[in-house]
């Protein structure tokens, strides 16, 4: 009898369960971008389709795209008038923080979600909140992170687009997110949020990489791979360039 009843009671909350939830497909239009001597910015595009979307939802569904680059360690110093002079001061070392940081939106992002929930995902440059183990506290170190996040806007590498994300129909979204020249070299990460009533639904996570090609890469390898070769030979070349020099200037003299 107990077993019948079980049986009865799984059978009615499957039939009272959704079909099937939805879910969220992405990709990129590229996912190395190879970085020359010649190379002065590009764009990518992010785009997606939402499967299993549901039509008799009352609200619509947003979408949120992140793409985010390497994360480093980085220090922040405030200037400060000393004997008249201003000099770099005092400062906070920031673990974590991310090199590049793109944001795209259907809509107002405080229209898609709740703060905390914004919070919970890093979406937005106001919930960066890098480590600064170095400051006492997190108000000590609240004016420098936002300090920082006013730099790389200006820089090119914060950016937020809202309303950035583009429907294409009710299911297919696209978004283009510019990668300037001043880019570092590295991992990725392009991530995708479906946002239903206030929450995600689904997410996905697409790795973009960056790296150097030709001489600069060559260089770079060599650099990093033989310093101290590469030390003999920067200066051995200083050397032979500037006794070329004054040798042809001499006999042009």
């Amino acid at each position: 009898m107990k077993a019948r009843f079980a049986l009865i009671i799984a059978a009615l909350l499957a039939a009272c369960s959704p079909a099937q939830g939805e879910d969220l497909v992405s990709g990129l239009s590229q996912d190395v971008i190879q970085i020359t001597s010649n190379y002065t910015g590009t764009d990518i595009v992010v785009f997606g389709a939402i499967e299993n979307r549901s039509v008799l939802a009352p609200n619509p569904a947003d979408i949120v795209v992140l793409v985010r680059g390497p994360d480093v360690d980085m220090t922040v110093r405030k200037k400060e008038r000393v004997a008249g002079i201003w000099l770099n001061n005092h400062g906070v070392v920031m673990e974590g923080v991310p090199t590049f940081y793109f944001l795209a939106s259907t809509r107002p992002l405080n229209e898609i979600a709740s703060k905390a929930t914004l919070a919970r995902y890093g979406i937005a440059l106001e919930n960066l909140e890098p480590r600064a183990d170095s400051a006492r506290t997190a108000a000590i170190a609240e004016p420098y992170v936002r300090a920082l996040v006013r730099h790389k806007t200006l820089e090119g590498l914060y950016n937020e687009n809202i309303a950035g994300v583009e429907f294409l129909s009710p299911a297919l979204f696209r978004t283009r997110v510019p990668v300037p020249a001043s880019v570092v070299r590295g991992q990725y990460n392009a991530q995708v949020f479906l946002f239903r009533d206030g929450a995600v639904v689904s997410a996905q996570s697409t790795p973009l990489f960056v790296d150097q090609t030709g001489l600069e890469r060559r260089l770079f390898n060599f650099a990093h791979l033989q310093p101290l070769s590469y030390g003999i030979f920067t200066v051995l070349m200083a050397t032979l360039l500037g006794w070329a020099s004054s040798f042809f200037f001499r006999r042009n003299a």
